[in-house]
């Protein structure tokens, strides 16, 4: 039996990955992607929902299918706001979890980041931790979360810490074992692969996944 996905954060650097995945893998029959602009990706598969996100209470009935990816995300120099920050990376994946839970969407798969934590001092990662909190205590069946460490595969301009950040866990990486393999850097890729294949797996509860289990998964 094919699935059907709903695909948020389409356009981004994972999310761009796992929407190819998608439209080329015969165990998906409906990709629905909700996004303010059309993709430029072409599938029969493919449906589009094209809105803001704070208007998801008027597509309610429309997000409907067997798995929820949420791939949102943004940067400080994008978002310097930190309340428009939070509704990005807190508030519209909360809302997404509950509109999932509602429409007995089974999985909901959401991508935070290494060292996410609600006790943090570091907004960043505070934001994220809460954000996998509140997603975790809506109730869903299956909910499967992703930690990456810094990603590599961005084709746009890197900022340049990110850049400084990419050279030295390259540099660094191979020696980097046990509870410190986490951090290595890994391709935005490998985090898209890694979502479609625990969807297509049969479990229940949250399961939440650092960069070293990513790659195992991809």
């Amino acid at each position: 039996m094919t699935k059907k996905a709903v695909i948020v954060g389409a356009s981004g650097l994972i999310g761009s990955s796992l929407l190819n995945i998608l439209l080329t893998h015969p165990d998906y029959s409906e990709v629905l992607v909700i996004a303010r602009k059309k993709t430029k990706s072409s599938s029969l598969k493919l449906k589009q929902i094209i809105t803001g996100l704070d208007l998801l209470d008027e597509h309610i009935d429309e997000i409907k299918g067997d798995v929820l990816f949420c791939c949102l995300g943004t940067t400080k120099s994008q978002t310097p706001d930190e309340n428009e920050y939070r509704k990005i990376d807190h508030d519209y994946p909360v809302k997404l979890a509950e509109i999932a839970f509602k429409n007995g969407i089974a999985q909901f798969h959401f991508v935070s980041a290494i060292g996410a934590n609600a006790l943090s001092s570091n907004f960043y990662l505070k934001t994220k931790g809460e954000t996998e909190r509140d997603i975790k205590a809506v109730g869903l069946t299956t909910t499967f979360i992703y930690q990456p460490s810094v990603l590599e595969g961005r084709k746009t301009k890197k900022r340049a810490g990110e850049k400084i950040a990419i050279a030295v866990l390259k540099v660094i990486g191979p020696f980097l074992f046990g509870s410190f393999k986490k951090y290595r850097a890994i391709k935005a890729s490998e985090v898209a692969k890694a979502m479609f294949n625990q969807s297509l797996k049969n479990k229940t509860g949250a399961f939440t996944y650092t960069s070293d289990k990513i790659k195992k998964r991809a």
